[in-house]
């Protein structure tokens, strides 16, 4: 095989060698068969849009240090997903989402879940008091104990986070 296909030939042996046993860590962490083979699957993806060429001399420490971030991932989902449908779950029959509705609404919230999560702890404190708490701009400075200027600039933040991902 030429030279150009040394990085696919690391990747099937990594994959040939390691899928087995990052399954089985998957299965055992999720205690789910489905979800640990679709992370393995994504763990190996993963890894190739990455587009290394070396996997070191411990790629099971490589594969796991992916696989975490997948699997917290994962959780922050139904967490996401289990808090809507809870919300959801009082409503009247008419008012009730369609599957392809609710499909739409938890994909634009895990994109929020995942802007909130990206800001700086200061930033989000004061984009949710605004946002979700109805503060004004000089009442969240007063209770921070912080600047109107610094508080609009902190709002500003915010606002490109969401615009980015719009």
């Amino acid at each position: 095989m030429p030279a150009e296909f040394a990085p696919q030939r690391e990747i099937h042996a990594l994959y040939s060698n390691h899928h087995g046993w990052l399954y089985g860590w998957l299965r055992g962490k999720l205690g789910n068969a489905c979800d640990a083979a679709d992370l393995a699957h994504d763990t190996f993806v993963r890894l190739m849009q990455s587009r290394r060429t070396q996997f070191g001399d411990e790629p099971r420490a490589l594969l796991t240090h992916i696989a975490k971030a997948l699997v917290v991932d994962h959780w922050r989902r139904q967490d996401v997903e289990r808090a809507y449908l809870d919300a959801i779950a009082h409503l009247p029959e008419p008012e009730t989402p369609s599957p392809e509705t609710r499909l739409l609404i938890l994909e634009a919230l895990y994109r929020i879940e995942a802007m909130l999560r990206g800001l700086p702890e200061q930033t989000r404190e004061i984009f949710l008091l605004a946002q979700l708490d109805g503060l004004a701009y000089r009442e969240i400075a007063e209770r921070l104990g912080t600047s109107l200027i610094t508080v609009k600039r902190h709002m500003r933040k915010a606002f490109l986070a969401c615009l980015a991902v719009a």
